[in-house]
This record gives structure tokens, C-alpha cells and sequence, in this order.
């Protein structure tokens, strides 16, 4: 029974995960408990939760694993700016300093933080480093519920590594293939992703989500995946890339791509940030998409060409691309996938733990027959009644406790089916940047209004940002186009076609907003401009209190579904504790709370008129 700890850190996404004789105890990220998205901090608190949550002090722990090499990213920076040199030399004289005084030193980096957690003796614990796409493989195949998988990873960058082939079988896997640096479909989309003004390692889902406003019948959307692969990648039949350098600047410079160079080969300069939206920028995010899914499709044929397995597991940044995801799927290249919730590098505090556990100590592996060992990424921590009393105590805030679960449920579904937003806050919160229906903010999937209303004034983000919806995994065939589980919200399946209403003729050629608010089907707040949506599959099993409240919502108006989205502002993190919740319910037009067994009613709340008094301040995403 080895218990062992995994960390990711300094980089981005810090989170930590324990396990106990191979199974996932607990597992967060460093930012909930922060509240500063992203942070690259060691993860001392996630730490702590997770030991407490494991019933562990650190000197009984067998391992503590990092989930990469940091000596072996050295060497990638020393040699790519050797290879480019004399380019890049203000990048490199800001990177050097940073890798000497801190990351060149990651032992004592993690001894130090180690002790901010609790004391221990430093001469018992072992310190673990696989390599980052190990993790990642590791945490891909560990987890699922295959015997046998083959494995695909795929990522901005690791120490050399940007896509890996594994196969894993038992408790083992072994990595048959790689792709290296400089050459990455994650820093492709990336380049992209700047280019169109949204930030790099956060603003990839938004490039996603634009990709759907791009209109595919037109000569620009062709002739922009034209140039893309004519020269920016050249796409190799196996799925590897050749990227073209002399329009790329991450190698060695302080900016993902070449400005002038771009806007020559697309005929527009870099959208800056919270500009409007053109459709030329619409129709590059589509072109960009479908030439990263011809990558993924292409990666994952080679897999199985490698492997001969039947299913396939899947991680790393670009797992997270659930457009993508649906269509491998749908090719049926394999019988199924799994894909990690935590595919980022927040996943690799998990799959390095996972690592040490089956490769290096040879733990035994039992299969979970039923589903895959991730318990519903249902990893974080919880809140007692006697914490969110106390909390309603601290802020005055007023609430009702109902006891009896049906009441709340029905009291729950009728406000949502009156076009009420309700903030939902049940039981152990999710590991992983989705929210799965214990931090979440819930609507109503058939109001045409709801998608506007969330944006703007409860999410104050970009109003063309999709929802996704959540429905009883035994009615997603009423609604959607996928004949399998979609748990962790990773796939994106189209709308059922009786449930789509005509398009007119001219619908391309409509101003994007127009396109947007035009009613594309009777669940028009979660179907998208090209009638898909990112579908999240709702099983008793895993999470009875949302199946529940579904299937109540199911019994007032026959739709078993709800528009359900993560449960913070723009810029924010996803909310961890019954305080966070509270503040945000409060800093927003959201009409009611439930946290536990508590109703808040926003109106009946003192000062509810002063969101002001509750606003935090995020850095925009």
C-alpha cells in the first residue's frame, strides 16, 4: 500500500494529488485556493488538502514525485539557443537568471516548500522525477478502465518531447514514439491563439469556441487552411509536424510569432485584446481547428497502426480540445477513448504519482469494471454543515436549510424553468478546469435568452462564448448525436437533427451576432453555430445530488437537461470553498445559491444591490 504524493509546479496549473495503494484519494489545483488562475506556486495548500484528505503526514508518504525533469529542460533551452544564436539573446539573458537561482535548484525549491506544509525528515523522502510526458501518458492510462490502450500525448512542450505514442498494458506502459521541439501542435494552436488576441496557456478553449463562427463554404476559411499548410506546418502522414521557424518567435524570442511576417501571409494585423471580432478572424480560428483535428485524427491512426490496441487514452493541453475529441471519436479509429479531466499539466501532479506507483513500485492494478478510477473528478474538498453555517454567520447572509433533498430539487428545477441562473455547490469539488455539477452555475437549456444572460452579466465575459450542457447520461440520445459516456465534458457531438430548426439561405453572410442570437433549436442556449455542443453526460453512479436535479427538472418540463457552467467570473477560478461561492453569488446578477442543503435567495440577502462590495478584481484570461 504505497502512498505517494504528486506535484506539478513553476510552470503553470501547480496541483497536487495523493495516492494510497494506487488509488486517487484526493487531487487540486494550486489556484482554487489561491484564487489567482493558473499559478505557477508551489502548491502548498493543494498539498495540505490532499495529505489531510489522505490522513498522511509527509514523513509517511513513500514517494513525492515532480512531474517532469527540469535538468533535461535546461538542456532544450541551452541547445535551442545555441542552434538559434545569435538570435534571441535578450530572451536568453532573461530565461538564464530564472533556471540559475531557482529551477536549476528544484530540490531544494520543493524540500523548502515541503516545509511550509509540515515537518519531516529529510533523509527518508524520496524524491521521484519522471519525464513530463510519462506523466501525462501515465495519467491518461492509469485511470481508465482499459487493460490494454494505446496512448496519445500532446502539449505545447515538455523537456524535449511535444506529442508522444505509448502503449500501456496492465500495469505498465512504455513510450513507442515522439515528436520533439521545436515542432508542437500545442504551440501552433498557441501561435493562433495570441495571434487572434487571447492569451496564451488560457485562452486556447476561446479560440476553440470562436472556431465555429468561421463560415466553412467560404474562399477565405479554404484559403487560410491553404496557407497554413502551405507555409506555417507541414503535416506528415504519421501525424508528426514540420513548423516552419522563420514565422515562429517561441524558440527563443519573447513572443509566440513573428508580427509582421503574419499579418503578410493573412492580410491583417494581431487582433488586440477585447477588440471586436471580424469574420476574417472567425474564419483563421476554424481554418486553424480543422487543420489541428487533421493532426489529432492523423496522430491517432499512427497510434493504433503503432499499437493494434482497441481503445486509446489521451492527455496532455491539446486532450482538452473536445472538438477534436468528437470527431476521433466519431471516426472510429478505435472502440473508445478515455481522456484525462485534467489533461493540462495540473493532470501531471496525478499521472507522475500514477507513474511511481505501477512503474516503479510495481503496484498491483485493479481495474474499476464499471467506469474509470477518477470517481468523477470528484477530488477536491468538501464543506461540512457546521463551515457553511459559520460562513452565513461571518458574511449575515440568509438562507434555509431544506432537509428534505425532493423539496430542494423541485424548489431548485422550478426557479431554473422560469429563467432563474441558480449557483450550484454540492459535495467534493472537481480536479480539472471543467465544472461537473458541484461548482457550477446552472440555466435553462431551451431559453433562447440564457446563453446572453450568462455571459454578460453573470460571467462578465465575451458574449460569444459558448455553454455546454449537462444531461442524464439515459436521455443523451434524445438530444445529441453520441452513442457514448461523456463524463468529464471532453466531447463535443452534434444536436439531434429534429431538433434543429432551418437556416436561411443567407445565414453565413449574417453579422456574427445576428448569426449568434438567431434560434438554431429548442435547446438554443447550449447548440452552437454549427449545431454541436460540448456535452457532459450525467450519471447517478458518480454524482446522485446533480443526476437528481436534472431528472426533477426532467419531470417539470420533459427536457432532461440544464445549461451548466463552472461557477466563477472571467479571470477567476473556478470557486473551492461556501465563501467563494457566497462572494460571487453576490458580485453578479445570479438569482439564486444553493450551497449543502442551503437556498439563498438573492434578494433576501442584505445590501444585494451592492455588487460593488463584492467584486474582486481578476487579471483578465
Amino acid at each position: 500500500m504505497k502512498k505517494i504524493l504528486g506535484i506539478s509546479a513553476f510552470y503553470h496549473d501547480s496541483a497536487a494529488a495523493v495516492l494510497v495503494g494506487g488509488e486517487i484519494i484526493a487531487a487540486a489545483q494550486e489556484e482554487r485556493f489561491t484564487r489567482e488562475k493558473h499559478t505557477a506556486g508551489f502548491p502548498k495548500n493543494a498539498i495540505k488538502y490532499c495529505l489531510e484528505e489522505a490522513g498522511l503526514e509527509i514523513d509517511e508518504l513513500d514517494a513525492v514525485v515532480f512531474y517532469d525533469k527540469p535538468l533535461l529542460k535546461f538542456e532544450r533551452l541551452l541547445q535551442t539557443y545555441y542552434a538559434f544564436a545569435p538570435k534571441g539573446l535578450v530572451s536568453f539573458l532573461k530565461a538564464i537568471p530564472v533556471w540559475l537561482n531557482e529551477k536549476m535548484f528544484l530540490k531544494k525549491l520543493i524540500y523548502d516548500g515541503l516545509k511550509e506544509v509540515g515537518n519531516y525528515e529529510k533523509k527518508k523522502l524520496k524524491l521521484l522525477f519522471p519525464e513530463h510526458h510519462l506523466s501525462h501518458a501515465a495519467s491518461a492510462f492509469f485511470p481508465s478502465p482499459y487493460e490494454k490502450a494505446a496512448i496519445l500525448t500532446i502539449d505545447g512542450v515538455g523537456e524535449w518531447c511535444t506529442a508522444s505514442i505509448g502503449l500501456g498494458e496492465k500495469g505498465q506502459l512504455a513510450i513507442l514514439k515522439e515528436m520533439e521541439f521545436p515542432h508542437s501542435v500545442g504551440l501552433l494552436y498557441s501561435a493562433f491563439t495570441y495571434y487572434l488576441g487571447f492569451a496564451v496557456n488560457s485562452g486556447e478553449y476561446k479560440l476553440m469556441g470562436l472556431a465555429p463562427y468561421g463560415n466553412p463554404k467560404a474562399k477565405q476559411t479554404a484559403a487560410y487552411i491553404k496557407l497554413i499548410k502551405e507555409q506555417l506546418v507541414d503535416i506528415k502522414d504519421d501525424g508528426s509536424i514540420w513548423l516552419n521557424q522563420s514565422y515562429f518567435n517561441y524558440a527563443t524570442g519573447l513572443r509566440m510569432l513573428k508580427d509582421e511576417k503574419w499579418k503578410k501571409l493573412f492580410g491583417f494585423k494581431r487582433r488586440k485584446a477585447e477588440s471586436d471580432l471580424e469574420q476574417k478572424h472567425c474564419n483563421l480560428a476554424l481554418a486553424i481547428q480543422t487543420v489541428t483535428e487533421e493532426i489529432v485524427l492523423r496522430m491517432a491512426a499512427e497510434a493504433k497502426k503503432l499499437t493494434g490496441a482497441d481503445y486509446l487514452c489521451l492527455a496532455g493541453g491539446v486532450a482538452l480540445n473536445c472538438v477534436a475529441n468528437g470527431k476521433l471519436l466519431r471516426e472510429n479509429i478505435f472502440k473508445d477513448i478515455f481522456i484525462q479531466p485534467a489533461a493540462g499539466d495540473a493532470g501531471g501532479a496525478l499521472g507522475a504519482a500514477l507513474a511511481a506507483n505501477f512503474m516503479y513500485f510495481e503496484g498491483e492494478r485493479v481495474l474499476n469494471a464499471q467506469s474509470d478510477g477518477m470517481s468523477g473528478a470528484y477530488l477536491g474538498p468538501d464543506f461540512s454543515e457546521k463551515e457553511i453555517r459559520l460562513m452565513n454567520k461571518k458574511v449575515k447572509a440568509v438562507s434555509r436549510k431544506e432537509d428534505d433533498f425532493k423539496k430542494l430539487t423541485g424548489f431548485v428545477a422550478a426557479k431554473l424553468a422560469k429563467g432563474n441562473v441558480v449557483g450550484w455547490f454540492q459535495g467534493r469539488m472537481e480536479f480539472g478546469p471543467r465544472a461537473l455539477g458541484n461548482r457550477s452555475i446552472l440555466g435553462d437549456a431551451r431559453n433562447p435568452e440564457m446563453q446572453k444572460k450568462l455571459n454578460l452579466k453573470i460571467k462578465y465575459r465575451e458574449g460569444f462564448r459558448p455553454f455546454a450542457p449537462s444531461v442524464l447520461i439515459e436521455h443523451v440520445s434524445d438530444y445529441f448525436d453520441l452513442a457514448k459516456p461523456s463524463p468529464y465534458m471532453l466531447l463535443v457531438a452534434p444536436v439531434k437533427e429534429e431538433r434543429r430548426n432551418p437556416l436561411p439561405d443567407n445565414y453565413h453572410d449574417l453579422p456574427l451576432w445576428d448569426r449568434l442570437y438567431f434560434t438554431r433549436s429548442d435547446v438554443q442556449s447550449i447548440t452552437h453555430l454549427d449545431f454541436s455542443a460540448r456535452v457532459q453526460t450525467v450519471h447517478k453512479e458518480t454524482n446522485p445530488r446533480y443526476w437528481e436535479l436534472i431528472n426533477e427538472f426532467k419531470n417539470q418540463t420533459a427536457y432532461g437537461l440544464v445549461v451548466n457552467t463552472s461557477f466563477n467570473v472571467r479571470g477567476e477560478p473556478i470557486v473551492c470553498t461556501p465563501h467563494d461561492a457566497y462572494r460571487c453569488f453576490m458580485s453578479t446578477e445570479m438569482d439564486y445559491l444553493v450551497i449543502g442543503d442551503f437556498v439563498y435567495g438573492k434578494t433576501a440577502q442584505p445590501d444585494w444591490q451592492n455588487k460593488e462590495k463584492w467584486k474582486v478584481k481578476f487579471k483578465m484570461d
